[in-house]
């Protein structure tokens, strides 16, 4: 795992393990790193958190801050902070998700929120962390409250998915990637293996729109901050960066559009 200066490339830290690492985030404020390793090569899955220095030129530390050891469930697929850095919420290879404390590291819930045996392979948070979205190959996204756990929202796709993003308010959307893997679909068309970022009413759990581009699965899909564009990095080895033409921020749900028609009656 390393730590690389944003504005002149140099490389600050690394952290060597024995195992892959599958993930990394960093806290709502950038002073703590979170790191996930991989359960394998008789190596149990950990959720390592890493104090980060940020004053020019200092050392990073050799150890971690917090560690996790995951033993007594399935192996950890994703992970990230909730706000304030009160929660570390992972995801696992069973489709379960399990909510720590940031702090102490101790589990406070587990909970099936996809389908058994169909990994979490996505987390990604709102803007303000108290709630998040996962993914799954159970060919749905869930949205969940950081605090009680609870799913508010689920969004069924007809393919597995690898990823999933929330858009900044206003915009009330998720984007969903994933795709059927390359070696169970026809060479002759991208569209029988749903190569799509699909977008979904964030609300109404309803699929609004579909991008293609991409000939292969999507691997991953991040939204810019501020809401204008998004990116999505596929199979076929590319990144590819969409800007929102100005219909996309004037659309209105239906059910948006007659509830703001009776308000001006």
């Amino acid at each position: 795992m390393r730590l690389w200066e944003v504005q002149t490339g140099k490389l600050l830290k690394t952290w060597d393990y024995l195992t892959s690492i599958k993930r990394v985030e960093f806290s709502e404020d950038g002073k703590q790193l979170l790191g996930v390793t991989e359960k394998r090569t008789g190596q149990l899955s950990h959720i390592v958190v890493y104090d980060i220095d940020t004053t020019p030129g200092a050392e990073q530390p050799d150890e971690p801050a917090l560690r996790i050891i995951v033993d007594e469930l399935p192996r950890v697929t994703v992970a990230g902070f909730s706000y304030l850095t009160k929660y570390i919420v992972s995801g696992h290879e069973d489709g379960s998700v399990t909510q720590w404390d940031a702090k102490t590291g101790e589990m406070l819930t587990n909970v099936f929120s996809h389908d058994a045996d169909l990994q979490v392979t996505d987390l990604q948070w709102s803007a303000d962390r108290t709630y998040f979205l996962t993914a799954s190959k159970d060919k749905t996204a869930k949205l969940h409250d950081a605090n009680s756990m609870e799913v508010l929202k689920t969004y069924v796709a007809d393919t597995p998915l690898n990823s999933a993003a929330i858009t900044p308010e206003p915009q009330q959307f998720v984007i969903l990637g994933g795709g059927q893997a390359a070696m169970d679909v026809t060479t002759t068309s991208a569209r029988q293996g749903k190569f799509e970022a699909r977008f979904y009413h964030k609300i109404f759990e309803e699929e609004v729109g579909r991008v293609r581009g991409h000939f292969g699965p999507l691997n991953y899909v991040a939204i810019d901050p501020t809401g204008k564009s998004y990116c999505s990095g596929g199979e076929d080895g590319y990144v590819r960066v969409h800007h929102f033409d100005p219909p996309y921020f004037e659309f209105k749900f239906e059910v948006e559009r007659e509830a703001a028609n009776q308000l001006r009656m």
